[in-house]
């Protein structure tokens, strides 16, 4: 298969590294079937984003913010598609790429914002049951993205993973923790009293404790994830690769988006909720999974099968369909 694709997205501190972690999984495939692939955006204030596409040899180009500039850049680049993986882009972005002969995949959470595409990505949990409007879509966890890295994890993910009479806790929020919580959820771990052996992936360095070693954005997530009896973090991006290694989770929500995912999820017994704040019920919460290893392998099994990693075979496929 010969052809150009652009991912349309932006990554940093204030806009965290979702957006950009599933299209590279995307582009993983894509480049996999001989298609070329260029990012078109910014990767501000975070050297891991940038790493993503440095270290797969991905190439960025900076994007122009008006929707015909960007056509006219899509052109000057001989693209034949665009991925659209924003909710900062103007509304008429996915009209005017289409009017310029541009075939448009735009990756939403829920609402589309008012973009037009000729197909459209919901990978959260249970899409599929909920109402769309705007035109073809590919919806629920049959269409998750999912990085190479963490989908040769799975295998090992269960011989990772032992009967600890510590448990083993990872804590992350995103690679940037874009809304700046990872100390108060290590916090609220220390504040269960039961023994843990924490880590902590923080852009920011913080005394932790004893139980807490704190280290930086890693690409060895997809393995720390894997050999966790519990991970906390937001309902984003990651609870996808959670869910496909059968790690039991315990989940906040840091952005309004996140919310219906959170719902979806908690509401269905595959992850613990913790509300979103680390108050006196979270605490509670998260003492009663630390202490129970029985209660936090049933989330696991629950979860455990509902994404087979195949998600972005079938979206390469129906994107590649389109030109």
């Amino acid at each position: 298969m010969t052809g150009r694709v652009g991912f349309r997205c932006d990554a940093g501190v204030g806009r965290g590294v979702g957006h950009l972690v599933r299209c590279v999984a995307l582009a993983e495939e894509l480049r996999t079937r001989g298609v070329d692939v260029v990012f078109v955006g910014a990767v501000r204030g975070s050297a891991w984003a940038r790493a993503q596409l440095r270290d797969r040899g991905l190439p960025l180009v900076a994007a122009p913010d008006e929707p015909v500039r960007l056509a006219e850049l899509a052109r000057k680049l001989r693209l034949d598609a665009v991925v659209l993986d924003s909710y900062d882009l103007p509304a008429e972005t996915g009209a005017v790429l289409r009017d310029a002969g541009l075939a448009v995949l735009a990756i939403v959470d829920g609402d589309p914002l008012g973009q037009a595409a000729d197909l459209y990505l919901d990978q959260n949990l249970g899409a599929e049951r909920r109402p769309f409007h705007a035109g073809r879509r590919l919806a629920g966890a049959d269409y998750v993205l999912l990085r190479d890295s963490v989908r040769r994890c799975r295998r090992a993910s269960r011989e990772l993973r032992g009967a600890r009479a510590v448990p083993r806790v990872l804590c992350f929020f995103g690679g940037t923790d874009s809304a700046g919580v990872v100390p108060a959820w290590a916090e609220a771990l220390v504040a269960t009293g039961v023994p843990f052996e924490g880590t902590v992936i923080s852009p920011a360095p913080f005394a932790g404790g004893d139980a807490i070693t704190a280290m930086p954005p890693t690409d060895r997530l997809p393995e720390l994830m894997a050999r966790a009896d519990l991970v906390v973090t937001a309902a984003g991006s990651a609870v996808w690769e959670l869910l496909h290694l059968g790690v039991p989770t315990a989940l906040t929500w840091v952005a309004d988006n996140q919310l219906i995912g959170y719902e979806e999820l908690v509401g269905r017994g595959v992850a613990a909720g913790l509300g979103d704040k680390p108050g006196e019920q979270a605490v509670g919460t998260l003492a009663r999974l630390l202490a129970d290893p029985a209660a936090r392998a049933e989330h696991g099994r629950r979860g455990s099968g509902l994404v087979d990693g195949k998600g972005r075979e079938r979206v390469a496929d129906a994107l590649l369909a389109l030109f």
